[in-house]
């Protein structure tokens, strides 16, 4: 349809004014033409979306996820970072086949659109990168993603993920080559050498110089375990995020996971530079890393957003939980007034746009911007009633009240049904393939 029309909800624009506004929004060709009051198609190729009782919202991005590691749920619990990567996730994703990865990426996409997640910066695994890319384009999500890089020669690392530097930084050039603003510029490209551990320093230099020659982001892990920086700091005799700093891993097109355990030195890094902070709260708990101080890295003018990691390390790719814990988790700290639910909206949506580079496109509904726009029911005992509509989403809604999702105009999501994606034979091609992986690993 070449118009979508939202009518008769509550809109949250997330604009610049945290506007609420009552009635249509409307989408044509891809764009927003108008953010309330009554709108009459223009065309005779239109779409109408019931939004009464819903909240019209932008969509969630989530800056921060692993589609590659959605078979490994449930499987590398009660771990820390380390042993977790050692033990599971590296071995599992050294055994991924092209087909599996492709189960993997199809069940994330499931999660997140039906979840009201519409753009994600997603790190895969060393290899099969292009199923990665297939699920995104195929499902309408809007996702920028990149390859793992690991060239560092550690006996931690399976030969399954062994690459060597050349073979890593060429594969990244021919990915960045294929899918580099394909699908309209739906779909983007990221660098992603995996952490300061697994690289040698050749790759991390080289990595920022053809990202940066190409117009693509850098995405890495970064000070998110205590063992982790102790290990960072014998290796390279420097703490984790100034070590990025000089090997030019920083910069406002540089995007760090996690970030929870920076000194003063390295949060004045951050601001100075622009470099992009990627909060991730479950999995920061569930692997007992800590987390991250971000009202003080907001008052420090750092720019934060949110994702939920992975899977195995999650267990879900749920950005209304995501926000609910970030909204939770430092008000004991700081107090009550720390982390404002309009503020964790804005860190869910116009946040996660800035840390992708598309906050002139995404991330809030303006008229001109990419029409990435989902409906929430809040008809459900546990929104109702409905006072404060920002504070409803964060604290009170769930993934599952996520009625209607769009996509650059094209309806993913409705009435709760998947529209681009087969829903039931994804979820068994999942079990499939993870129960015969787990057998061979």
């Amino acid at each position: 349809m070449s118009e979508v029309i939202f009518r008769g909800g509550t809109i949250l624009t997330v604009d610049s004014e945290f506007s609420i506004v009552r009635g249509d929004l409307a989408c044509r060709d891809g764009l927003i033409v108008q953010v309330g009051g009554d709108y009459t198609p223009q065309t005779s190729d239109y779409s109408i979306i019931d939004a009464e009782g819903t909240i019209v919202m932008p969509g969630l991005v989530q800056s921060h996820i692993h589609m590659c590691q959605s078979l490994a749920r449930g499987r590398a619990d009660s771990m820390e970072l380390l042993d977790w990567l050692h033990k599971v996730v590296w071995p599992y994703e050294g055994a991924l086949t092209r087909e599996d990865l492709r189960a993997s990426a199809n069940l994330s996409c499931l999660e997140l659109i039906s979840g009201g997640t519409t753009s994600i910066l997603d790190m895969g695994t060393v290899h099969h990168s292009d199923a990665l890319f297939e699920a995104a384009r195929d499902s309408g999500l809007r996702a920028t993603i990149g390859k793992a890089m690991m060239d560092e020669k550690d006996p931690a690392i399976p030969p399954g993920l062994m690459e060597s530097t050349k073979d890593s930084l060429d594969e990244s050039a021919r990915l960045c080559r294929d899918w580099h603003g394909r699908s309209g510029g739906r779909l983007r490209y990221a660098y992603a050498p995996r952490f300061a551990l697994s690289c040698t320093d050749e790759l991390l230099v080289e990595s920022c110089k053809q990202a940066r020659a190409q117009g693509a982001r850098l995405h890495t892990h970064t000070s998110e375990n205590q063992s982790e920086i102790a290990e960072v700091k014998r290796r390279k005799g420097m703490d984790n995020l100034s070590f990025l700093h000089k090997v030019g891993l920083t910069g406002d097109d540089v995007c760090l996971a996690h970030c929870v355990w920076v000194n003063e030195a390295e949060q004045k890094i951050l601001r100075d530079t622009g470099t992009h902070v990627l909060h991730c709260p479950s999995s920061n708990m569930k692997l007992a890393s800590g987390y991250a101080k971000i009202p003080e890295l907001l008052a420090a003018g750092i720019s934060v957003s949110i994702g939920a990691d992975g899977a195995p390390c999650n267990n879900n790719l749920d950005g209304f939980m995501e926000m609910r814990l970030a909204a939770l988790l430092h008000k004991p700290r700081v107090g009550p007034k720390a982390m404002p639910a309009s503020q964790v909206l804005k860190l869910a949506t116009r946040g996660g746009a800035a840390a992708l580079g598309l906050e002139s496109e995404i991330g809030s509904l303006e008229v001109g911007k990419r029409a990435d726009v989902i409906a929430v029911d809040v008809s459900g005992s546990h929104c109702v009633p409905l006072h404060n509509p920002y504070s409803t989403i964060v604290y009170a809604a769930r993934s599952s009240d996520v009625k209607h999702v769009v996509v650059d105009g094209k309806v993913l999501l409705r009435n709760r049904e998947i529209l681009t994606m087969d829903r039931e034979g994804s979820l068994r091609d999942a079990q499939k393939h993870a129960d015969a992986l787990f057998a061979r690993l």
